[in-house]
């Protein structure tokens, strides 16, 4: 159907296709922007190191900008994607209808898998962290815990104390850590504990991790180090290319993956996954866009 058929669909609500979808809209290209609500954005309780924003939150920062393409004219829609089909461009088949398009950005980022810890909710976001590189400096100076489940949680405490904090304490189930390596944390000065973390302790503020075997080890702030999946089910049915490690999406300098006009943003693609990073891509990729629409 007519109505259903757009320049551009953009798959995800995240800085990078808000931002894409801002840049198309304002070239008065027709453009829809399907999102299922949730992401790591929106739960980002402090977004500080954005140009231009002293402070703000995720949920802020995507709210703003559904406000920013809806006034220039794209179309929102909270939908889920079922799946994305390449035939003749392209069809995005949702729970409510499909939309074709000659192109589609795919920004849906991805899903943390924590363990479930008690009092998660209370903390989350607040004094418990999982991105260095967006909440490593809310650490600087205090008590920190680090908990993870493989060895990469090591390599981040290394990391952690040379940036933030000289008080850490790495907290990793038993059988991971060689011998060797414990040596090296006590070098450091960073404490090493076994167990299984069972509860974030404290009302309002946060005061410590109980441990499985009820050892309670004290602390201000906790940095999680654990996997990750994408929210990339959509794509299933396409052949497309991933990096080493199979997981993330591989595009070339200009986010386009191996699939002609399929576009990855942030964490979805091989690369570095911050908002102001992603939002970067989707200026490039809605500018790009634009001017292959303009050589049809």
């Amino acid at each position: 159907m007519q109505e259903n058929r757009y320049d551009c669909v953009i798959i995800g609500a995240g800085p990078g296709g808000l931002q894409a979808a801002i840049h198309l809209a304002r070239y008065n290209r027709k453009v829809l922007l399907i999102d299922h609500g949730g992401g790591r954005t929106r739960h980002a309780l402090h977004i500080e190191n954005y140009l231009g924003l002293e402070l703000t939150s995720g949920k802020e920062l995507v709210d703003t900008g559904i406000r920013q393409i809806k006034s220039f004219g794209a179309e929102f829609r909270r939908e889920h994607v079922a799946s994305v089909r390449a035939e003749n461009g392209f069809t995005v088949i949702t729970e409510k209808s499909q939309y074709q398009a000659p192109y589609v950005i795919v920004s849906v980022g991805a899903v943390e898998h924590p363990p479930k810890i008690k009092g998660m909710n209370r903390f989350f976001s607040r004094t418990v962290f999982t991105c260095v590189d967006c909440d490593g400096y809310r650490t600087t100076g205090k008590k920190l815990a680090i908990l993870g489940d493989s060895l990469d949680a090591m390599r981040l405490a290394f990391a952690m104390r040379q940036m933030f904090t000289p008080d850490i304490t790495l907290i990793l189930p038993a059988g991971l850590m060689p011998d060797d390596h414990a040596e090296l944390l006590a070098e450091d000065g960073i404490a090493f504990w076994v167990g299984n973390p069972q509860e974030f302790l404290g009302d309002t503020v946060l005061t410590g991790v109980k441990l499985a075997d009820g050892q309670e080890i004290a602390c201000e702030v906790v940095m999680l180090s654990y996997d990750y999946t994408l929210n990339d089910s959509c794509l299933v049915g396409l052949d497309l290319a991933r990096d080493g490690n199979g997981t993330q999406l591989s595009t070339d300098p200009g986010c386009e993956t191996s699939v002609k006009n399929l576009f990855a943003l942030g964490a979805l693609k091989a690369g570095k996954a911050q908002a102001i990073i992603a939002a970067g891509q989707g200026a490039m990729v809605g500018i790009e866009i634009n001017h292959r629409l303009l050589e049809l």
